[in-house]
């Protein structure tokens, strides 16, 4: 998710004098300055410590936070990239899929999940998702599956995670992997369970945005598998069995060492962070209460983590357009459905083919969140949404 520009200031209406009004202060769809203001101290003493001991690439910095977030997570291991989509690829081949098998994975995600399948050699088969929570649909994997499938990903979007048992079961009766994409769910909880413990491995990222973000490209794979991550630490780094000796053919996906220094600074955060989200989801559930507009839903015995706070909207366009010129940012999480993106026709899909896909595509809207919200910015985002319908 990128950190979005400054939209350009709004026209200033006449007030009763004939004055300019001001006009309405931003309220920013993120605000990662505010949460740096929080940690400075920390983050600058730590990447100084990287920068005078001038190990850049992988190092301490990323070893001890390997090892911290595997900790937190509840698994054995942690590998460190230099993205989650890399982390979702090297998973894949770190697990074997090989030329041709097919991975289901939803329709409703970023394209990540499937450019991992792509690059990892395999084919995504997707498949639709529930219209409560807008993750992969359990109903609709065995339609999905053939004899050439060899795994499944499901996606945790936006905060919460999918029916991990439910998909868990489906991958079990067939012989299927589960490679849980948390790329979105730091410190997400399912059934008692933490994302990202479900399944053979999974994939976090730690983009600027995330609920944990580096001050840069990021991700990790997880596992208790100690093959899997061995096998990963190897294809992120040439294929280094030992320096200079290459036991596979690999890729440079290493992290950086201040990626590390500043994850490592923040990781200790991340659960009063992710209470902070939770009390903001809570604060727009009283502002936007009755209001025509359709709340996320959390599903039982799970916590959302509230990466996003994604709401259905009539007449999206001009919703859209009238908050920007209230000063208020908001952003689509997706407006393309995967199947309808130029990138995957080869896919062979059509419109229509994925209905409540591209339902959602049409009406959802990404409001401001972030910790450092304030309520009565929730409230003035919930009073222009008010306005507005």
């Amino acid at each position: 998710m990128v950190h979005p520009p400054t939209p350009p200031a709004d026209r200033a209406s006449a007030g009763p004098t004939g004055a300019p009004r001001p006009a309405p202060a931003r309220v920013p769809f993120l605000d990662l300055r505010a949460q740096y203001e929080t940690i400075r101290h920390d983050v600058d003493a730590a990447m100084k410590g990287v920068v005078e001991s001038g190990m850049f690439v992988l190092g301490p910095a990323v070893s001890g936070f390997e090892k911290a977030f595997a900790s937190y997570v509840g698994v054995k291991e942690a590998v460190c990239m230099n993205s989650g989509t890399a982390a979702l690829q090297l998973g894949l081949m770190a697990i074997g899929l090989e030329p041709g098998d097919e991975v289901i994975i939803p329709a409703n995600t970023f394209i990540a999940t499937a450019e991992a399948v792509v690059w990892a050699g395999g084919k995504p088969v997707l498949v639709d998702v529930n219209e409560d929570d807008f993750n992969m649909d359990p109903a609709a994997l065995e339609a999905a599956r053939t004899p050439r499938t060899r795994g499944v990903i499901p996606v945790d979007l936006y905060g919460q995670p999918a029916r991990l048992d439910e998909i868990q079961a489906f991958a079990d009766r067939h012989g299927l992997f589960l490679l849980e994409d948390a790329c979105q769910a730091h410190g997400a909880r399912y059934k008692g369970r933490s994302a990202g413990t479900f399944g053979r491995a999974a994939a976090f990222s730690f983009y600027p945005g995330k609920n944990l973000g580096a001050y840069g490209e990021g991700g990790a794979l997880v596992t208790d598998d100690p093959a899997i991550a061995e096998k990963a630490r190897m294809l992120r780094d040439h294929g280094q069995s030992r320096k200079y000796e290459h036991a596979l053919m690999g890729h440079n996906y290493r992290l950086e060492g201040l990626q590390g220094a500043v994850l490592g600074v923040k990781l200790p955060h991340l659960d009063g962070w992710n209470d902070a989200r939770r009390r903001v989801a809570g604060w727009y559930r009283e502002a936007l209460g009755g209001l025509a507009v359709r709340l996320p839903e959390e599903k039982p015995d799970v916590r959302h983590v509230y990466h996003l706070f994604v709401i259905r909207v009539p007449r999206r366009d001009a919703f859209q357009a009238f908050l920007k010129d209230q000063g208020i940012d908001t952003l689509i999480h997706y407006p393309i459905p995967l199947h309808l993106q130029p990138a995957l026709q080869g896919l062979g899909y059509s419109k229509g083919a994925f209905p409540v896909t591209e339902r959602l595509a049409g009406e959802i809207v990404s409001l401001p969140i972030f910790p450092e919200l304030r309520q009565e910015q929730v409230q003035r985002v919930g009073r222009a949404i008010g306005e507005f319908l």
